[in-house]
């Protein structure tokens, strides 16, 4: 090869590298084996009171038979400077792994399911509900001050080859639910969904709501639009999802843990089956003045099907949330996470949204739960006004195996390791066109996505 062809080779790969850092917000570091990607999801176009409540295919997540100890994310603008939730609020988010045949890229989503069921197959969580809520990870407008972190020497595992069904390979999906409140004129009421305020009378299906329905996921639902003061000329920016995984390799010293999502709007108790609604209103207090107390309390009861050591737990709740609790069957509290509410107007502090929830980290084998314990959860909102679309989730890591036959995986201090080197232009060349490949790939199917039923 001539110095000018080589020359061409070299600054090719200079170039496919800067474009693909333009691209992918992917930045590697190793902490002793703990290993972390940033990654951007595809872009989320608003405009003044839009929402946008898509699905999103086959996103970058990490490859391999791997332990995951943590899934943090945040709305950033195309600059990658934070969003407030003043301006766009952050409904949810949830990550999904699912199973895809291989070699049916090509094929179509199906319009009503999102997925052909012989050709995919939800990989979802370990329960409880009876449908949706089938997510890995998940949050909402308190994404940027909770914690995910799976402690050591625990880990979720993923990528086991021997755990895909045959003919398929595993892959992940992201739904993001963000409502843009610029310029509206109940920015609260659109946070909550209120139907008046979207001027919906039918579910994205065409189906007629129930006139009781005030408000919730049937009216908020994509691309529908919350009401905004007259006169406003609106003005569109495109958004992403920042989202950051970190894990370590799978190895024996690793012990499994479960996903359980517990719901409040769980029907076991007078149905026998577990139907999850997942949301419900608040009515205002008509005693409260009187009373002194603005306290609505809701609780569903559950009986547990494992047994093993509780090891993480947190809520979800939305605005007006005062706190959630899980007890076991002796009234000994598992876990109590309450909100953390915004007193300003800097991003990740906006006053009246909750930023944050506090978690729970049990010793290792201090917290046991037994198999067919009963469990009830509490979820408590103020009622000095009325909410609706509220949650009461209760999120829950639980480990079977015991810890005696593990040793603790070791984590230890941060340090970056640089992608861009010189001695490394033709590797990263090929690293990139991978992921410009994949992006492209992401690109052309952006306007196409179909929903996949998670709620």
């Amino acid at each position: 090869m001539s110095f000018g062809s080589q020359g061409v080779v070299f600054f090719l790969a200079i170039a496919l590298l800067a474009t693909c850092a333009q691209n992918s917000e992917a930045r590697v570091t190793i902490e002793n084996g703990l290993k972390s990607m940033v990654y951007l999801s595809p872009k989320i176009t608003q405009h003044h009171g839009s929402v946008s409540n898509k699905y999103y295919y086959d996103i970058e997540f990490p490859k391999g038979h791997i332990a995951l100890k943590s899934f943090n994310a945040e709305v950033v603008d195309e600059e990658g400077n934070p969003v407030s939730l003043q301006e766009t609020y952050l409904h949810h988010w949830v990550v999904v792994r699912y199973y895809e045949r291989i070699g049916i890229e090509d094929k179509k989503h199906d319009g009503n399911t999102g997925f052909h069921k012989s050709d995919h197959i939800i990989a979802g969580n370990a329960g409880i509900c009876s449908h949706g809520l089938t997510q890995f990870f998940g949050l909402g407008s308190e994404t940027r001050k909770t914690s995910t972190r799976v402690p050591d020497p625990f880990g979720i595992e993923v990528g086991n080859p021997l755990e895909v069904p045959f003919g398929y390979e595993e892959k992940w999906m992201l739904n993001i639910h963000a409502i843009d409140t610029r310029g509206t004129v109940d920015a609260m009421g659109c946070t909550e969904c209120r139907c008046n305020l979207y001027n919906v009378t039918n579910d994205e299906y065409g189906r007629p709501l129930d006139p009781n329905y005030l408000g919730g996921l049937y009216c908020c639902y994509d691309e529908t639009q919350c009401k905004v003061k007259n006169g406003l000329e609106s003005v569109e920016r495109n958004l992403y999802l920042r989202y950051t995984v970190k894990w370590v390799d799978w190895s024996d010293s690793i012990v499994p843990v479960k996903i359980f999502i517990l719901d409040v709007t769980d029907t076991w108790q007078t149905t026998g089956i577990h139907d999850c609604l997942i949301e419900y209103n608040v009515e205002q207090s008509t005693t409260g003045i009187a009373t002194n107390d603005y306290t609505s309390s809701r609780r569903s009861s559950v009986r547990f099907p494992i047994g093993g050591d509780v090891v993480y737990g947190v809520a979800h709740q939305h605005s007006g949330g005062i706190g959630s609790a899980l007890y076991r069957e002796d009234g000994q509290a598992i876990c109590s996470s309450t909100p953390i509410y915004g007193k300003g107007n800097d991003v990740g502090d906006e006053a009246g949204y909750i930023v944050g929830m506090t978690t729970c980290y049990p010793k290792p084998g201090s917290m046991k739960i037994a198999k067919g314990e009963t469990l009830t959860l509490e979820s408590n909102y103020s009622s000095e006004k009325s909410h609706t679309g509220v949650m009461g989730l209760f999120y829950i890591l639980v480990a079977e195996s015991s810890l005696e036959s593990h040793n603790p995986v070791q984590v230890y201090k941060e340090f970056k390791v640089p992608i861009f080197s010189w001695g490394l232009a033709v590797f990263g060349l090929a690293i990139c066109a991978a992921v410009l490949v994949a992006y492209q790939r992401r690109k052309q199917s952006e306007d196409g996505y179909q929903p996949i039923i998670v709620t």
